[in-house]
């Protein structure tokens, strides 16, 4: 077949409907995930009729899913018409070490669908749709209404930790501390790997009841349980830890009255010269800005939170009262931002 030319202006259309066709993506990854496509595909190539009688599903329509995330760049496609695994489709098993199964689910989950066609309105507004879709804030409706969803979320958040912990754990100068307190760590899988690569430190783990009941076994009862107390609270209400460096994942996700709100009462508690480290994908500091600006969407709509700059964390850390030191790089995704709680440990 001799190749197909397409004039620039007609190349800017077809861009544009790439980016307007996003919603076909999301819905073709999310269905590779729910049939367990790429975990029937093995290391040799298949057709698309043996991988229809593992999922069980029609083998004309698989054909047709597949081809889209061929197009995608998520499987590839042999000359004889197999498909075969590449770099992309490896992270849709769900045993691959950084697989991606439950934040696929999380990004196309059903109570989400509603939100994205009323972008508008939020941006209009500045104000979240979530609450006046559902009548409860994000976290609330998740854990009350649909704890399915809300352990999906845990897992998601648990296989983002699995991809940067080692590096972020590497990364943290523990130089004379003697105590972290990871403020909603979720399962702990950052403060388990801090406390694996460094066996002179304690460690305590602070989220919602609901979620920490989840907690890495090895922080819960295993050989590390010696080491982790594990806390099961609301930290924009009350952080009721001692601890030589506090490290928080993600906070400034949510509404900036609460990660203040967060920090204060860490500043309540701390000693003088504790350490506060934020660690966040910041806006002026992402090797992923599409990532990171389609999570500033999701965050307006689902509670009117937002991605932050550095001038944002440092603005925030004095409101809080901390001392804002500055901004390391990790090597992952993710930022320090740090700060150290003053002599005058009580925040106004």
């Amino acid at each position: 077949m001799s190749e197909i030319v397409v004039s620039p202006e007609l190349q800017a259309v077809s861009k544009i409907k790439e980016v307007a066709w996003g919603v076909a993506s999301t819905g073709a990854v999310m269905a590779a995930v729910r049939l367990g496509v790429a975990d029937a595909l093995g290391d040799e190539p298949a057709r698309a009729e043996d991988l229809a009688i593992e999922v069980k599903a029609d083998p004309d329509t698989l054909t047709r899913l597949l081809n889209a995330l061929v197009y995608r760049g998520v499987f590839d496609r042999d000359d004889d018409g197999r498909y075969r695994h590449n770099e992309l489709s490896r992270l849709l098993r769900a045993d691959d070490p950084n697989s991606v199964t439950c934040l696929v689910q999380w990004i196309g989950a059903d109570c989400l669908a509603p939100l994205w066609p009323r972008v508008d309105d939020a941006v209009r507004t500045g104000k979240a749709i979530f609450p006046e879709v559902y009548g409860k804030e994000t976290f609330q409706y998740i854990h009350e209404d649909e704890p399915e969803t809300g352990l999906i979320l845990s897992h998601a958040m648990t296989q983002a930790s699995n991809h940067t912990s080692v590096a972020l754990a590497k990364a943290l100068d523990l130089t004379g501390v003697g105590k972290v307190a990871d403020i909603g760590g979720g399962h702990g899988h950052l403060l388990r790997t801090i406390l694996e690569i460094y066996p002179e430190v304690r460690g305590v783990l602070m989220d919602l009841p609901a979620v920490v009941a989840g907690a890495d076994p090895e922080l819960r009862e295993g050989r590390l349980a010696s080491r982790c107390e594990i806390i099961g609270g609301d930290c924009r209400k009350a952080v009721p830890i001692e601890a030589d460096l506090y490290t928080a994942k993600n906070i400034l996700e949510w509404k900036d009255e609460y990660t203040v709100a967060t920090l204060r009462n860490i500043v309540a508690s701390a000693p003088a010269g504790a350490r506060v480290v934020i660690i966040e994908t910041l806006t002026d500091y992402t090797p992923e800005p599409v990532v990171t600006t389609a999570l500033d969407l999701l965050l307006l709509l689902n509670g009117g939170g937002r991605k932050h700059s550095s001038r944002d964390v440092a603005q925030l850390f004095e409101e809080a009262g901390i001392r804002f030191v500055g901004i390391h790089p990790t090597g992952t995704f993710l930022t320090f931002a740090e700060g150290v709680v003053s002599g005058d440990r009580r925040a106004s």
